[in-house]
């Protein structure tokens, strides 16, 4: 969840014609990646809770793709960049910490 509120404390910088474009898809993904976690544990079963692991993995990467493409816009500074990064890196290896012990849970085939 932080860093979903650092995307839009950062996305809220942006030029006023990204308001409904890159801002905007920024934000969903950001918010998309707590949420997927949440509604997972919600879930009944921990093979439904990997699925939604992998869905927030995927809004993570999204987020990424989108930090690098903000920056080369110029809408982040190099120095912003290496902290967002940095900051989504850490996100990345929770959610494959979570993963790799949620997996160990399942029955082996």
């Amino acid at each position: 969840m932080q860093l979903a509120a650092v995307v839009y404390t950062l996305t809220h910088g942006f030029p006023k014609s990204e308001v409904f474009g890159l801002g905007s898809q920024m934000q969903r993904a950001a918010v998309s990646v707590p949420s997927n976690i949440a509604e997972g544990h919600a879930r009944d079963s921990t093979k439904e809770f990997l699925r939604f692991i992998s869905i927030a993995m995927g809004s993570l990467a999204e987020i990424e793709t989108q930090i690098i493409l903000a920056h080369k816009l110029n809408y982040i500074e190099e120095s912003k960049l290496a902290e967002l990064l940095e900051k989504t890196g850490e996100v990345g290896r929770m959610l494959r910490g979570l993963q790799h012990s949620l997996k160990a849970k399942l029955p082996s085939l």
